[in-house]
C-alpha cells in the first residue's frame, strides 16, 4: 500500500521564487489529503501533478500563509466540476474564519463543504486502516499538528508452518490470518498464534505547521517514519524563532532525535535564506542521526513500511 508526500510548499511566510508558502500533500493509496493552503496551492498541484481529488484538508492555524490558497483552490475544484463533498479540519474556534475564506469574494461552491472545529489530542478523521490525530503545537496563534498514524498490520503467515501442522491450503489460511483457530479433520485445533507472526508497525508521518520545540511533537511523532517540522531559522536567528513562535533546523532536529523519527523534513524556511539552506542542513544532522533534509517545492518523498 504506497504513500506518498508531496511537498507543494516549503517556504515561510513571505514566498520566494523557489519556495511557496506552506503545503504538503499525502497520498495514500488514493486517499489525498492536504495540510494547510498557502497561497498559490491549487497552481502548485497543477505544477506538480498531484490531481484534485482530495478529500480533506487539514488546517494548522489561520495565518495567511498557511490559509489563503483556500479560496483559489476551492473555485478551482468548482471550476472542474467537483460535486463529492470537501471537509476542511481546523482549530476549534476557527471555524467561522475558514467559512468565511471559502465563500471569498462572493464565492458558492456547486459541492458541499463541510468544516470542522477539532482540539488537541482528538482523531480528527478514521479511516478503516489509520486516521488522522491532533496534537497540540506552540505558535503565537490557535494551532494544532496532525498526525497520519496507520493501524498495525497482521502479522506474516508462515504457509510453511501451517502445512507442517496439517491445515489444508484453502480458506482454513485466511481464517488463521484473520486471527480465528481452526478445527482439522482430525480433531485438532491451531491456533492463529502458531501460524501468524507478531502485529507489524504501519506508518506515521507528522506534521507541525508552524511551532516552537515542544515535548508534544517528539511524543506524537514517536518512532516515526517521516516527521515534517518547522525550520524557519538557521541558528544565527534562535532568538527570533522563540520570539515569533518558530523552530530552528538545529531545534526540530533535536525534536526528531528525541522522538527516534526514521526522517526530518525541514520546512517553512524563511526568505531571508534565500536559496542556500546549507546551516540549516548543518545543524540538523549535528543534532540528529537519521536522515534530514530541507525538501523543494515539488519533492516527492514514498513512505516505505518500517520492516522494510
Amino acid at each position: 500500500m504506497s504513500m506518498r508526500v508531496t511537498f507543494l510548499g516549503t517556504g515561510g511566510a513571505v514566498p520566494t521564487t523557489e519556495r511557496n508558502p506552506s503545503s504538503v500533500l499525502v497520498n495514500r493509496d488514493g486517499d489525498r489529503l492536504l495540510f494547510d493552503a498557502g497561497e498559490g496551492t491549487q497552481r502548485q498541484m497543477m505544477r506538480f501533478g498531484t490531481g484534485f481529488t482530495i478529500s480533506d484538508i487539514f488546517v494548522t492555524h489561520l495565518h495567511g500563509d498557511h490559509v489563503l490558497g483556500l479560496p483559489g483552490l476551492i473555485q478551482t475544484l468548482d471550476f472542474n466540476d467537483r460535486d463529492e463533498a470537501l471537509s476542511i479540519y481546523a482549530p476549534a474556534g476557527t471555524e467561522e474564519d475558514i467559512d468565511a475564506l471559502v465563500h471569498a469574494a462572493d464565492n458558492r461552491p456547486s459541492f458541499p463543504v463541510h468544516v470542522y472545529g477539532v482540539g488537541p489530542d482528538e482523531a480528527a478523521i478514521r479511516r478503516d486502516d489509520y486516521e488522522v490525530r491532533t496534537y497540540r503545537t506552540d505558535h503565537d496563534t490557535n494551532s494544532l499538528g496532525y498526525a497520519l498514524v496507520e493501524d498495525d498490520r497482521k502479522g506474516r503467515f508462515d504457509r510453511e508452518k501451517a502445512e507442517e501442522l496439517g491445515v489444508p491450503v484453502g480458506p482454513k489460511f485466511s481464517q488463521l490470518h484473520e486471527g480465528n483457530p481452526v478445527e482439522l479433520e482430525d480433531g485438532t485445533v491451531v491456533e492463529p498464534e502458531q501460524v501468524v507472526g507478531d502485529a507489524r508497525p504501519g506508518r506515521t508521518v507528522v506534521y507541525t505547521g508552524d511551532t516552537r520545540p515542544i515535548s508534544a511533537v517528539a511524543e506524537i511523532a514517536a518512532d516515526a517514519d517521516l516527521l515534517i517540522h518547522d525550520a524557519t531559522f538557521a541558528d544565527d536567528r534562535a532568538d527570533r524563532a522563540a520570539s515569533t513562535g518558530h523552530s530552528t533546523a538545529r531545534q526540530a532536529a533535536e525534536i526528531a532525535r528525541r522522538a527516534d523519527a526514521e526522517r526530518l523534513a525541514l520546512t517553512h524556511i524563511s526568505s531571508r535564506y534565500a536559496g542556500d539552506v546549507s546551516d540549516h542542513l548543518a545543524e540538523a544532522r549535528e543534532a540528529f542521526d537519521g536522515e534530514a533534509f530541507v525538501p523543494d517545492d515539488g519533492e516527492i518523498r514514498e513512505i516505505p513500511y518500517p520492516d522494510e
